[in-house]
């Protein structure tokens, strides 16, 4: 009786706590279930299957992942892609000088020529992908280490890679797991390393609001710049040469001027980073108090002395712009996560979710013995303390200041010759400075014992309390000032010998000793860990196998679709801004709200009285930013935003902050996407920049 009851109440109970919902989902592309491309067609897209993967000129040929860390879009017939203005940060700060402060001022190539390579950028195409889990299976990758699953997958990525060369000689092919490891799929990529840039608005707008308005909405940020894609003569993927030509795509983007509605459908297509829904409500609260909370409370700490120093000197601000927007976007998401997780009782959603599928388990005996949640609530248990000290570790010594970057590198990184192992460094001075990197390391060092046990202080600590009474300042200066990391150009030797001498070097080695303690205290539950979450996931899928599920994000291409959608502020409505609320923000900026200052020149843009092509039809408006619902994430910054043609509207750059927990918890009413309108875009090419050729070429509609 009671086994019946379960499984009529089961359909209701899966409605309630599924995590599916009509419009969730980061769909790959390849094997999109036909029930998902309905509900699509239904809700408005008017092209056929084939049109988003399949054929020649598949909506897909156009997106390309940007540098691996975000996306882009191809818009013209000669290699031009649109991308985020935070995407291109790195770019145009590297080119920017006092003299030529392209960050502050905005930068427009008048013509191929003037158009700025850039080192160690890329985009990559995705030619095709495919489902290799019976492959994988099939060599006993299940009964494996972890270690031999390891060099399984890269052995078969090589063999893949060599087979795709076969075809074309530069593709190559990633191994990714889905669905928490319980498959595999293989893409083939085409890489081109020669992106130049093109055009980016000023970092007033195309920054505007700054971390003010960082993961909020309503929002008038110009976010987009423009690189190029170049090729050689035959117009193949070429390292950079001046012989180098555009690139000739076999498909770009359509862009219209057209503009949007409330509910017409809207579809981004991107490489959406990384998501966790099929987290058990353990790893929530690890993420919730061991990730999340260490990050925040780190970041806020060197934020703030970063930017009393960028606010004082322009050439230090050149140098940290692109450290400080990468270190404050996911202090502030760490922030608004947390806040989400607990408004919305993610755990006890999650735990609730846990305790069907135990029912489940009970009534079919599906994993019985295997997946064990006592077991797992134990395994998170024993390495809470570990995995939160490891945060504090990470925020306070990974890639805070330059001596502890270099202190790291030569204990790691070394090259043989006669004399011992060595490490030479460039003269990178152009990227930090002394001032400030000390002033954050001696704050994390004072904050990183505030905040975990003495077992996880790193040998170098007791030099501090005996050799320098306490003082650390004094200890910082002693390492800056003696150790010969700090030299540049000249071999520094890594021996025994030369780190008993150079207190860098100590400091290194003891930093990479403690760093191993943590990897040993952690190995002892990470793979048990790992697999109860897959055994997890495997469950969900079997219990609700005539649904159609997506992966979790892995930073390959997805499709996320939907609507055109408000969210409810001050009790109405709003999905779109407009130049009127630019204009009002940058009155406040005039007022002293730093992070809304913006040059006169777009006080006269944004206050025109006719906005001509680029106004809406029907509100007679510039419309600036705009809302979908679509589901996103980290590294959708720069996805495309097509309508149901197959046209772009726009391109995503943030979440909104009501949804900051959707990496692991996506919620319709809540999660929004945040996407700068193309003809936003388009207005300050033309108007702002003058660029007249750009404009040609892109041929918007």
């Amino acid at each position: 009786m009671k086994k019946k009851l379960f499984w009529v109440l089961i359909p209701f109970l899966l409605f309630s706590f599924s995590s599916l919902r009509a419009d969730e989902g980061m769909w790959t592309l390849y094997n999109l279930p036909q029930a998902v491309f309905n509900q699509m067609k239904s809700e408005g897209f008017a092209l056929p299957y084939g049109a988003l993967y399949n054929n020649n000129d598949a909506i897909k040929n156009s997106v390309v992942s940007f540098s691996g860390y975000c996306s882009g879009v191809v818009v013209s017939p000669d290699g031009l892609v649109f991308t985020n203005h935070h995407c291109g940060f790195e770019a145009i700060r590297s080119h920017s000088t006092v003299e030529h402060d392209y960050m502050l001022n905005g930068f427009v190539a008048k013509n191929y020529a003037e158009e700025l390579p850039n080192k160690d950028m890329f985009v990559s195409f995705m030619i095709n992908q495919k489902d290799i889990t019976a492959d994988v299976m099939r060599l006993g990758f299940e009964a494996m280490s972890r270690k031999k699953q390891n060099a399984l997958l890269d052995s078969l990525q090589n063999a893949y890679t060599s087979e795709a060369k076969k075809q074309d000689s530069s593709y190559h092919v990633d191994i990714d797991a889905f669905y928490e490891g319980n498959r595999y799929y293989a893409t083939t990529y085409q890489d081109f390393t020669d992106l130049r840039l093109v055009f980016a608005v000023p970092k007033s707008m195309g920054k505007f609001g700054g971390d003010t308005d960082n993961w909020m909405w309503p929002r008038q940020t110009c976010d987009f710049s423009v690189f190029r894609i170049y090729a050689n003569k035959d117009n193949r993927p070429a390292p950079y040469s001046k012989d180098n030509v555009p690139y000739r795509p076999k498909h770009w983007a359509p862009v219209s001027l057209q503009g949007y509605k409330e509910g017409d459908f809207a579809m981004t297509m991107g490489y959406p980073g990384s998501t966790s829904r099929y987290l058990s409500s353990y790893g929530i609260r690890e993420r919730r108090d061991a990730l999340n909370a260490p990050r925040a409370q780190v970041r806020g700490v060197k934020q703030r002395i970063m930017a009393q120093h960028m606010r004082a000197d322009e050439a230090v601000r050149i140098k940290y712009d692109s450290k400080f927007a990468q270190s404050s976007n996911y202090w502030k998401n760490s922030i608004g996560m947390n806040k989400c997780i607990d408004s919305i009782g993610l755990i006890a959603q999650k735990q609730h979710y846990e305790t069907l599928i135990r029912a489940w388990q009970d009534s079919t005996g599906y994993l019985k013995g295997q997946l064990d949640f006592g077991e797992m609530a134990r395994f998170y248990a024993d390495r809470f303390e570990a995995r939160k000290a490891l945060m504090y570790f990470n925020e306070t010594f990974l890639r805070t200041n330059e001596l502890t970057d270099r202190a790291l590198k030569a204990i790691k990184t070394t090259i043989k010759d006669k004399k011992g192992r060595y490490i030479k460094f460039d003269d990178n001075r152009k990227q930090w400075d002394a001032a400030l990197d000390k002033e954050v390391q001696v704050a994390l060092l004072k904050n990183y014992r505030a905040h975990v046990e003495a077992k996880y202080l790193p040998a170098f600590y007791q030099t501090i309390d005996k050799k320098c009474h306490g003082d650390y300042e004094r200890y910082v200066d002693h390492l800056w000032e003696t150790s010969a990391l700090m030299t540049n150009g000249k071999r520094v030797y890594v021996t025994k010998q030369t780190i008993k001498k150079d207190a860098g070097l100590q400091y290194g080695e003891q930093l990479n000793a403690m760093r191993e303690q943590f990897n040993r205290m952690l190995n002892a539950t990470r793979d048990s860990i790992d697999e109860q979450e897959r055994l997890l996931c495997a469950a969900k899928l079997r219990m609700e196998e005539d649904m159609p599920h997506y992966s979790d994000a892995n930073f390959t291409m997805r499709l996320s679709y939907g609507q055109v959608e408000g969210i409810t502020l001050g009790g109405h409505s709003t999905y779109y801004t407009t130049a009127e609320s630019l204009v009002e923000k940058m009155k406040r900026g005039d007022n002293g709200v730093f992070d809304y200052k913006a040059e006169p020149v777009m006080h006269r843009l944004m206050d025109a009285t006719s906005f001509g092509p680029y106004a809406d039809k029907t509100t007679g408006k510039l419309q600036l930013c705009f809302l979908t619902n679509n589901d996103i994430t980290g590294g959708n910054s720069g996805s495309p935003i097509f309508n149901g043609k197959g046209q772009l509207i726009g391109l995503a750059f943030d979440g909104n902050w009501d949804s900051l927990s959707s990496d692991i918890n996506f919620d319709k009413r809540l999660a929004r996407c945040i996407g700068v309108d193309i003809r936003y875009m388009l207005y300050m090419i033309d108007k702002w920049g003058h660029a007249d050729h750009l404009l040609r070429e892109i041929n918007a509609q």
